[in-house]
């Protein structure tokens, strides 16, 4: 049970840590907007979320153009 905590503790820091980084890895990029990695290659593939691969492999995404995307449609 102290173990699940621990754990609980470490991803917050993660988490922390992710939301002062500027460029975010695919997993950062997951971890930070909570999408899972499966969904967020379908988002990459189809070009629905903003996202940039400069060496054709790595998948990098911007910070505030994710929080731009996922604070798009609004409702007042």
């Amino acid at each position: 049970m102290e173990d699940l905590h621990l754990e609980d503790r470490l991803l917050r820091i993660e988490k922390l840590l992710t939301a002062n980084k500027e460029v975010l890895t695919l997993e950062e990029a997951c971890l930070y907007t909570g999408i899972s990695m499966s969904y967020m290659y379908k988002l990459t593939a189809a070009e629905k979320i903003p996202h940039s691969k400069p060496s054709g492999k790595m998948i990098y995404f911007e910070r505030t153009k994710l929080n731009v995307w996922l604070l798009r449609n609004s409702k007042p």
